[in-house]
């Protein structure tokens, strides 16, 4: 089967290349029937040079006519080629071996499922955020993880809102289980950037994580002004 890799981007000019030759290296050294049929990656109109720095890495570009996390991702679908959909954030590296755990994953009959992650700094209560990673509790489930899921399944769905600029993970995820669907937590770690947590005490991003989650959960906000809080929250 054929993976797209779906990346939505906006001024990553410091992380896209190494995201992207992290998939490649992954795509080269793989031992798996499935294979990747394209990198994707989904511009909301970046100022910088992201867009010249992943066609120069090896991506497909798509100007996505509508800025946003969920518009973004969901226009890579509606353009991607392959039967499985893989949305990876511009500053996470999945592992190495996601290729052959996809495979795995979907051999044993799921149809969507996400990973574990670690962060690149190894300060204590980062690691002590990665560790409740490996559950499945559904607060947990963030785009950081990455998230795989077959193109019909997605589509049956009816895909991301193209409305939530932040928490489209949740919403879809929140469909997919009023539907009947689950998903599994694959061990193998996603490394995610910790640069949130250095420009902000760690208190403060989960304090902002936190208002953020019970403003979507309990409807209390539209994902716009979610958006708004949360980006005043944080430095």
């Amino acid at each position: 089967m054929k993976i797209s890799v779906i990346i939505p981007s906006f001024n990553e000019a410091k992380n896209i290349s190494k995201t992207i030759r992290h998939i490649r290296k992954a795509s080269r050294a793989a031992k798996s029937n499935f294979e990747i049929a394209e990198i994707l990656v989904v511009d909301g109109g970046s100022t910088d040079e992201t867009v010249s720095l992943a066609k120069e890495a090896g991506a497909k570009i798509l100007q996505s006519p509508q800025k946003g996390r969920g518009a973004q991702l969901h226009f890579g679908a509606e353009n991607a080629a392959g039967e499985i959909f893989y949305f990876v954030h511009a500053d996470v590296l999945p592992p190495l071996t996601f290729i052959e755990d996809i495979e795995k994953a979907i051999g044993e009959g799921w149809l969507m499922g996400n990973f574990e992650y670690c962060f690149d700094s190894d300060r204590f209560l980062l690691r002590v955020n990665a560790f409740f990673t490996r559950f499945r509790w559904f607060f947990t489930q963030g785009g950081d993880r990455t998230f795989f899921i077959l193109r019909n399944t997605y589509f049956e769905l009816g895909g991301y809102d193209p409305n939530y600029v932040i928490m489209e993970e949740y919403d879809f995820l929140r469909r997919a289980k009023k539907t009947g669907y689950n998903f599994v937590v694959l061990p193998c770690k996603c490394t995610v950037s910790a640069r949130k947590y250095e420009n902000n005490s760690w208190l403060r991003v989960q304090l902002a994580n936190l208002i953020a989650y019970n403003l979507w959960s309990w409807g209390l906000a539209s994902p716009q002004k979610v958006r708004a809080i949360y980006s005043n929250l944080l430095r």
